[in-house]
């Protein structure tokens, strides 16, 4: 856990609700140091992609990919209808896997209750990601 909250300390991402969720995380390691983390917080049938962090020296190695394939896989496989997010600088990352943006009041009242919801800022765009809402969920095989 505290490499986990180093890197995202870096990131500058918040902390908040990650002990409480800390068992939904991927970590990807390198020589026994945390390269990358994503988790998937669940609210009913509903999902929380949240913390989706990649060390700077890491970008462009395809980490984040394999973690966000990997989250999202959890979600399909965990019957969540849908996923959310929030994202102050990757908006133009996530629709490359599905997610649209939508109106922060639109995301459902269980969700925008978490911790981490209530600690993003309200510039925060949210997103929303379903496995049917383009057919059928299918990662590359190859990233």
């Amino acid at each position: 856990m505290p490499l986990v909250e180093a890197l995202l300390n870096a990131r500058e991402l918040p902390l908040d609700g990650l002990e409480e969720n800390l068992e939904t995380f991927w970590v990807a390691e390198t020589d026994g140091a945390v390269v990358g983390t994503g988790g998937l917080e669940v609210h009913g049938r509903l999902g929380l992609l949240r913390s989706l962090a990649v060390e700077p020296d890491a970008e462009g190695s395809g980490i984040g990919s394999r973690l966000t394939w990997q989250l999202l896989e959890d979600a399909v496989e965990k019957g969540l209808r849908e996923v959310f997010l929030l994202t102050t600088s990757a908006s133009d990352y996530f629709p490359r896997f599905g997610f649209v943006r939508l109106n922060r009041r639109h995301v459902p009242t269980e969700v925008q209750a978490s911790a981490l919801f209530q600690a993003c800022p309200g510039t925060a765009v949210a997103m929303r990601w379903s496995p049917t809402a383009s057919g059928v969920f299918e990662p590359p095989s190859v990233i």
